[in-house]
């Protein structure tokens, strides 16, 4: 079941993010100290959903929460036009069974709907293959790449840039 997270689901995105952290560290700018540094995570993860200013989408299996995704409309009145995905993550037992597609999916309607949306802007690890064929398979289309976009341990990622014209 796919559905916008709850403040109810908070521990739960909190839990899964430091899973996104370990698993695929690579794919993401935050690290996973800089996400147990703050004074109240999980608090800090109800007051993200409940704020209003993005729309996280969880999918659940059995109550438990196995994947999500972030859509960030843009707020300043010359870029309502666009939005943001972020932080897609599918917990690795549960991937290719179709769990990303109806995340972005959901994401994809939740920006239809608002009505100002247009594009839809998302950057990928260059690296990361079954993500961008799903982007692709989405529609979405890749326009550029930064070089040396993220550093790890002393090594560099590539990230692409892709967009969905709504």
């Amino acid at each position: 079941m796919i559905r916008l997270l709850e403040p109810k689901d908070a521990i739960q995105y909190f839990l899964l993010r430091k899973e996104a952290l370990t698993e695929n560290p690579e794919a993401f700018a935050t690290t996973y100290e800089e996400l147990m540094t703050g004074a109240n995570p999980e608090e800090a993860y109800k007051k993200s959903i409940e704020s209003g200013e993005s729309y996280t989408f969880g999918a659940f299996e059995e109550e438990k929460l196995v994947g999500v995704v972030t859509m960030v409309p843009e707020n300043k009145e010359k870029l309502k036009h666009k939005a943001t995905i972020v932080g897609m993550y599918v917990t690795p037992t549960k991937r290719g069974n179709g769990i990303g597609k109806a995340l972005m999916e959901a994401a994809i309607s939740k920006a239809k709907e608002l009505g100002d949306v247009v594009k839809l802007n998302l950057t990928v690890v260059s690296i990361n293959d079954e993500a961008k064929a799903l982007y692709t398979k989405i529609g979405f289309e890749t326009y550029g790449l930064e070089e040396k976009a993220l550093k790890m341990k002393n090594v560099y990622f590539d990230e692409e840039y892709m967009t969905l014209f709504l």
